[in-house]
């Protein structure tokens, strides 16, 4: 029984259930016992003012700081020279430059230029690479003639047309009596003809396929040659008056001479004249047939523009455009708008007209301040080029429809 005694109070002496009376105060306890404590402040509101430490400061040596002023430039005297090297060798480091002629602050003039060949080392902290935005994709427009050909006699007219490209890259040039070719891949010049006597060439056009060229003469005669044989094949007559301007639909060559009179050709019949009508009062100096042979458009120096049906049947102009005010040389049809003519005015006029020949209405109207010889249309971009005469004797693009100038 003694044993079980002993065990028992053992374990009432290792139980812990009995609070503790001794030991250290929990940390609870103390800020609950701080807030008890009967301190007041004297001031009841709390703190109404700081009043700083000063023990810490030196008011001597500030007061001789103030009285005495910055002592530098006094003791730059008693520096050495080498100490002086080196403050202004790290100065410049830091800086990049002497930094007494630094501006700190001064917007109102334009900041010094770092010395050249200067890097800042902390560039990379502060800067970074802008994404570089998408280039515009500009297609380059020469400003300078690719080639210049000589052309000594060619005849100072414009109501003649004496030059023409065919679609083998062979220009066709007329000088005076005599027909030059000229070609463009190689480079090489042959003369095809030279007409006998007082006669003298006074245009050139190409037939749409193959080296088949038609001339006009001033005894107003059509010639057609074939340029691969230098071989004239026929000459045509039917004119009173200089031919002046040519144009192909086919195999039906139109010829415009100084008296007004347009003639159609088929230069596969013997009998060639198929038609001939009294076109305008005046020199018809401007003939273009469209590329679907559907519309015939010729200008003349009485600033008349008519638009003939293809047929046989043209004693009547389709349309009669009176808009420009002077002579109408300047043709060229659309080649991806069909029925859409470009037309150009001489030297009263200086318009560039847009036509819409299904409708027979006009589109557009641009003033070029030029005489106007002569237009192509684009066939990559809606665009169309002008040449021009007097007065600027320029080349001009132009942006379609807008007819704005693209150079």
């Amino acid at each position: 029984m003694s044993q079980f005694a002993f065990v028992n109070e053992l374990n009432s002496a290792l139980v812990m259930d009995d609070p503790l009376t001794k030991g250290p105060v929990p940390k609870w306890q103390k800020a609950k016992a701080a807030d008890r404590s009967a301190w007041k402040p004297k001031t009841p509101n709390g703190g109404d003012r700081f009043i700083p430490c000063r023990s810490a400061t030196d008011l001597e040596l500030g007061h001789l700081k103030i009285a005495v002023g910055d002592s530098d430039e006094e003791n730059e005297e008693f520096k050495s020279t080498p100490t002086k090297q080196k403050e202004k060798a790290m100065t410049e480091n830091l800086y990049g430059k002497d930094p007494s002629g630094l501006r700190i602050l001064e917007f109102h003039k334009k900041a010094p230029a770092a010395p050249e060949g200067f890097q800042n080392s902390l560039k990379v902290v502060y800067s970074q690479s802008k994404t570089p935005s998408a280039k515009l994709n500009s297609r380059y427009i020469p400003q300078t003639p690719d080639r210049i050909l000589d052309a000594p006699d060619i005849v100072d007219d414009y109501y003649l047309n004496l030059i023409d490209w065919n679609k083998n890259n062979i220009l066709a040039v007329a000088l005076r009596s005599s027909v030059y070719l000229w070609d463009a891949g190689s480079g090489s010049i042959s003369q095809l003809t030279e007409l006998e006597g007082s006669d003298y060439v006074c245009s050139v056009s190409w037939a749409g396929e193959g080296d088949i060229l038609a001339i006009g003469t001033s005894l107003g005669n059509v010639q057609i040659w074939d340029a691969a044989a230098c071989k004239k094949q026929r000459s045509m007559d039917g004119h009173s008056a200089r031919v002046g301007s040519l144009s192909w639909n086919s195999h039906i060559v139109t010829s415009g001479c100084r008296s007004g009179l347009l003639v159609h050709h088929d230069v596969r019949q013997r009998e060639h004249n198929i038609a001939s009508v009294e076109g305008h009062s005046q020199e018809v100096c401007g003939l273009k047939w469209s590329p679907d042979g559907k519309y015939l458009a010729s200008g003349g120096n009485d600033n008349l523009l008519n638009i003939w049906p293809s047929g046989r049947d043209l004693t009547v102009p389709l349309y009669t455009f009176s808009a420009h005010q002077a002579a109408v040389k300047a043709l060229a049809w659309c080649p991806w708008n069909a029925g859409h003519l470009a037309s150009g005015g001489g030297t009263a006029d200086r318009h560039i007209r847009i036509w819409n020949c299904n409708r027979g209405l006009p589109t557009y109207s641009v003033d070029t301040r030029s005489q106007v010889c002569g237009i192509v249309w684009s066939s990559t971009y809606k665009e169309l080029i002008s040449g021009h005469g007097y007065a600027n004797n320029q080349l001009i693009v132009w942006k379609y429809p807008m007819m704005t100038k693209v150079m």
